[in-house]
């Protein structure tokens, strides 16, 4: 099999970076900044540098009580993305066969690409919600297949996967000899009912997740991976070519937004209670898109009839407002909208939305 040449950049990120904040920006996944000031951080604990090589201890026993697992299975990283990263370079060589979902978050796939991995799709349909069907994993499956990567909540859809489900899905892996890579990083979107990691479900499973996408703390860069102790150690190694050493002052704000989590999580759930309402206000009057009724999650990814990438444009450059077009996570007919901003902010891009929809509509 020939290796495709490594990919070194990501168009959707470059994107996001440049071309996503409009005034009245529904592209962002997470939610708005958590204020430092609401966290009660004494100063006098900070420091610029301090032992931060394999895991800062204090840090790492947050982490360990909070996904509620022994500290030798979890290594911190910068984010979400980063700790998606590792993960997938632990187990994966140049050529080794990678399942992922389809429509998925365009990061995944560029990390695979850069691994040099061999992609193989399965999809989640958008008419059944975009419900994760082992069936579709079992008929992409060969004994060549290393990895199944999923991400709970689905991004873009905030689609949850049950444990039962995954746990089906384990199964597939385990009868190959691969491991599942769940990213969870909007999995504690859904509050008190959220489900223990997918890495509690077996040996096979990683997880992956962080503070940057349901608490408002993207700043911190406080991510981390579930994995056996066996691959946590070969992780750890593996990011000393990455990330060598963390950022000691934020993991130091980062054990105190740990400490403070309940009282973020209050907050956030306040503002995404709050946010879904509106948005499911402008799901529920709009012929123009087609999504049931968000029940949980940050984002939700309609389907238009419209042409999606000059209706997005033509939102920008009227009406001030962005939201993400679908061909970055493989479904050109979709875009995907978050909610996690501002509530009356949402609320004017929403409207605009609604708007523009109606003209460019007629227009078409």
């Amino acid at each position: 099999m020939t290796i495709p040449p490594r990919l070194l950049s990501s168009s959707y990120m470059n994107w996001a970076k440049t071309q996503s904040h409009e005034k009245y920006n529904l592209a962002t996944s997470g939610l708005k900044h958590y204020a430092l000031a609401n966290l009660p951080v004494d100063w006098t604990r900070l420091a610029i540098s301090g032992p931060s090589y394999y895991g800062y201890p204090e840090l790492q026993t947050q982490l360990a009580k909070k996904s509620r697992v022994d500290p030798d299975s979890v290594v911190a990283a910068t984010g979400t993305s980063m700790a998606n990263h590792l993960a997938m370079a632990a187990v994966l060589e140049p050529g080794d066969e990678a399942l992922i979902e389809e429509p998925t978050y365009e990061l995944l796939t560029d990390t695979l690409g850069y691994l040099q991995a061999n992609i193989r799709r399965f999809p989640r349909r958008f008419e059944t919600g975009f419900a994760l069907d082992p069936a579709e994993i079992e008929r992409a499956l060969t004994p060549r297949t290393k990895l199944i990567v999923i991400t709970n909540l689905h991004n873009p859809s905030s689609r949850h996967t049950a444990p039962a489900i995954l746990r089906q899905v384990g199964d597939l892996a385990r009868s190959v000899g691969a491991r599942v890579l769940v990213d969870e990083v909007y999995l504690d979107a859904l509050f008190d009912a959220a489900p223990p990691s997918a890495f509690h479900l077996g040996p096979e499973f990683i997880s992956t997740n962080s503070l940057t996408k349901v608490y408002g703390l993207s700043g911190l860069r406080c991510g981390w991976i579930l994995a056996e102790p066996g691959l946590c150690r070969r992780i750890w190694r593996m990011n000393d070519v990455f990330g060598v050493i963390p950022s000691h002052t934020a993991e130091l704000l980062s054990i105190v937004a740990l400490e403070n989590l309940p009282r973020v999580a209050a907050w956030a759930k306040e503002l995404l209670d709050t946010n879904r309402a509106v948005l499911n206000s402008f799901l529920a009057r709009t012929s123009q898109v087609s999504f049931p009724q968000l029940e949980a999650g940050t984002v939700v990814f309609p389907r238009t009839t419209l042409p999606v990438e000059p209706f997005c444009a033509y939102l920008r450059q009227k009406y001030e407002t962005s939201v993400v077009p679908g061909h970055f996570f493989g479904a050109d007919a979709h875009f995907r909208i978050g909610i996690g901003g501002d509530t009356d902010m949402l609320k004017e891009g929403l409207s605009r939305l609604h708007q523009a929809l109606v003209e460019f509509s007629g227009s078409a």
